[in-house]
């Protein structure tokens, strides 16, 4: 490994926070040199070494993709999708919300939908729990995993649950201590951690500081989300940096939407960082309300053929996705946003099923 500190002074680079150098070593696995603040930084290289062989890929259509369709989605059709799914090979499925009708109408039929799914042995489906009220009515439904989602913007946490961080922190430990005193497992999201519709940028301390609490309350893993999808590369090795040194990468998750084009170019990042675990939306299903032209989740299938060449197995059937993606699309009576399901069904003439 050699350090490209000199090569940084000629480059027209040579201002920015990030550049990252791809080499290929004999194993044809890549690796990237990182060099931040190039100007200043002969003592600051850090250097990362392969992409982890398998990646485990968390499957968040179902629930967070739907969820934000103006149309109610019959309860069938997310049965449907939610078993279709499983039968790709995808270990998690996050299949819906236990949460108050009256803010999320969509997420209305969660007990329908947990007990009409077929429930595949070794096939998680957590669902979106964010108080005890909520919890009590997902363990009734038979669920084996649940989800809490605290943000990293104060100013978020008010808007979306008219609560504090702290007050929001306060509550989800009383769910995790009661998931932990039924056998259930924890999976902590924390939102805008690399962007707030009201803040701008977030404070990568406060990401971490929000991640170490869901993190000791019992959550076995962290997921983190750039809500808006205004992170780049250069804000993913940061937030990273300072997250890491709270919480283990075998814990660490990381959830990106697409709005400035970036995802796969952040997840590719993560995955140099030493993450191995990545959400995604079938069809590039989601969105975000609190930002004009905001994308959805990455695309379960772009992220999957991104991987395919980077020889990282992720035990997911990529074909059976992009039928997924089509059929799925055209119920919702929309274009998938993924640009794999739209070349490859061009190219290949598929349909439908």
């Amino acid at each position: 490994m050699y350090s490209i500190f000199n090569a940084c002074k000629k480059s027209r680079l040579l201002n920015s926070n990030l550049l990252i150098n791809k080499n290929i070593n004999n194993n044809s696995r890549s690796f990237i040199t990182v060099v931040t603040n190039p100007i200043t930084l002969k003592q600051d290289v850090k250097t990362f070494g392969p992409f982890p062989e398998y990646v485990k890929i968390v499957e968040v259509g179902p629930r967070d993709g739907l969820q934000n369709e103006k149309q109610i989605v019959p309860t069938n059709v997310k049965i449907d999708l939610i078993n279709r799914l499983a039968g790709t090979g995808l270990s998690v499925v996050e299949a819906t919300s236990f949460v108050s009708p009256k803010w999320v109408p969509q997420m209305a039929d969660c007990k329908e939908v947990m007990a009409g799914i077929k429930h595949v042995p070794g096939v998680s489906y957590p669902t979106l729990t964010p108080n005890l009220q909520g919890f009590k009515s997902a363990l009734e439904s038979g669920a084996k995993e649940i989800a809490l989602f605290a943000a990293a913007s104060e100013s978020f946490s008010k808007k979306n649950i008219n609560v504090t961080i702290e007050e929001s922190l306060a509550r989800y430990k009383d769910v995790c201590d009661a998931a932990k005193e039924n056998d259930i497992k924890i999976r902590g999201y924390v939102s805008c951690v690399l962007g707030c519709p009201y803040e701008g940028r977030i404070s990568v301390e406060k990401v971490a500081e929000v991640s170490r609490k869901l993190y000791e309350f019992g959550c076995y893993e962290i997921s983190l989300g750039d809500t808006i999808g205004i992170g780049t590369p250069g804000a993913t090795f940061k937030m990273l940096s300072a997250v890491s040194k709270e919480i283990p990468l075998a814990n660490l998750a990381v959830h990106f939407h697409d709005t400035y084009g970036q995802a796969l170019a952040n997840i590719l990042t993560a995955l140099q960082f030493g993450v191995s675990t990545v959400d995604s939306s079938v069809a590039g299903l989601g969105g975000c309300p609190y930002a004009v032209g905001a994308s959805g989740n990455v695309a379960t299938e772009d992220v999957l053929y991104m991987m395919k060449d980077l020889g990282i197995d992720c035990k997911v059937n990529l074909d059976k996705v992009l039928d997924i993606s089509l059929w799925i699309s055209d119920i919702l009576g929309k274009t998938p946003s993924s640009k794999v399901s739209l070349a490859l069904s061009h190219k290949n003439q598929r349909t439908c099923k």
